[in-house]
């Protein structure tokens, strides 16, 4: 078996081989990032290859191409890699020969790799997430035109048809009219992208098992359930539901001292768009009456209504886990948990 390091940057890579004893048969050569060039070199090695290649945001077209060649690769996680082989000198060079070295012996932490197809829909429901980003920024700046010429409006949705109607019929400066006719236009624009992505998102909600379970929620749509299936990924991954809400980032920080231990703020790594989809999902199923609703108010009146809304994000991420663990609805776990006049639900057998 050869181990291979692969420093991975925008326009080149930094490569670094050994064997099974450790012996450099590649010793950090820079190559540019052509597809043949990096096959034909792993290729030209003796014996199966491994590559560990670190988690950035561009690892996808490399992981999957070499996959399709025969070349297994290895998705390291950054933080956990560094915390194991911190160095005082760093540069590309050492980066490569460090992934190389843990992976040969068998020290490197890995990252949850899903499945090419979950990637893709991943992409899609991203996309569809940053155009309503844009689509917001653009209102906003609508609404900032109107402040600045002391313009105001009874328009419950200043953006629906009679809305649009008085915004192309104001009189306002050319700078002004300039800029509002642009917004108004992209504004068209990006409500058909939306459409398109939201049509191919439904399809594809509609298709799939446990986003289908997960439309049993209160308030969580074809958008949201396949976001939050493929956040999750395979949820056999998952050994118990608080280590579904760790890679959540949702369960608090823990700093021990002797026999002192004290619990901080969230720790916020993971899926952050997991954290966004439930904090949105969150706020229907509090006010609606059940153990979900009664463990936030319980909270609510204790510790304030920010940390009674993450206690209750954990409780329904919990929910989650033993919805898509046994295939059971969200009004089943509802009435487990309130036949145990609390809301919990039994482990999986």
């Amino acid at each position: 078996m050869v181990y291979a390091g692969l420093d991975l940057h925008k326009r080149f890579s930094v490569i670094t081989a050994a064997d099974e004893r450790g012996e450099e048969l590649i010793k950090q050569v820079k190559v540019p990032n052509d597809e043949g060039r990096i096959v034909k070199l792993f290729r030209g090695l003796d014996g199966p290859v491994q590559v560990a290649m670190e988690a950035t945001r561009n690892w996808q077209w490399l992981y999957d191409l070499l996959e399709e060649n025969g070349i297994e690769p290895k998705l390291s996680h950054p933080l956990k890699t560094r915390a194991i082989a911190s160095a005082r000198i760093k540069n590309d060079k050492i980066d490569s020969k460090i992934l190389a070295q843990l992976l040969r012996a068998d020290l490197l932490p890995l990252s949850y790799v899903p499945p090419k197809e979950i990637r893709l829909q991943r992409e899609l429901l991203r996309y569809r997430a940053s155009l309503v980003k844009i689509q917001t920024g653009v209102k906003n700046r609508v609404h900032s035109i109107l402040a600045k010429n002391n313009i105001s409006h009874e328009f419950s949705n200043l953006f629906g048809r009679k809305g649009k109607a008085f915004l192309r019929g104001l009189c306002l400066p050319q700078s002004y009219r300039m800029a509002l006719d642009g917004y108004l236009t992209l504004l068209e624009v990006l409500a058909l992208e939306i459409k398109e992505a939201s049509k191919e998102i439904r399809a594809l909600a509609g298709e799939d098992e446990e986003a289908r379970l997960l439309m049993t929620i209160p308030g969580v749509g074809y958008y949201s359930a396949l976001l939050i299936k493929c956040e999750i990924g395979d949820i056999n991954r998952f050994p118990s539901p608080r280590k579904l809400c760790a890679y959540a980032g949702i369960i608090p920080s823990t700093h021990a001292s002797g026999d002192k231990v004290y619990h901080g703020h969230i720790i916020k790594q993971g899926s952050k768009w997991l954290r966004w989809i439930l904090s949105e999902v969150v706020e229907h199923c509090i006010d609606r009456p059940g153990p979900l609703g009664r463990h936030f108010s319980r909270l609510e009146r204790r510790k304030g209504r920010n940390t009674a809304k993450i206690a209750t994000e954990r409780k329904l991420l919990t929910w989650i886990y033993y919805m898509l663990k046994e295939k059971k609805t969200f009004q089943e776990v509802e009435k487990v948990a309130k036949s145990w006049g609390e809301p919990v639900v039994t482990h999986s057998r």
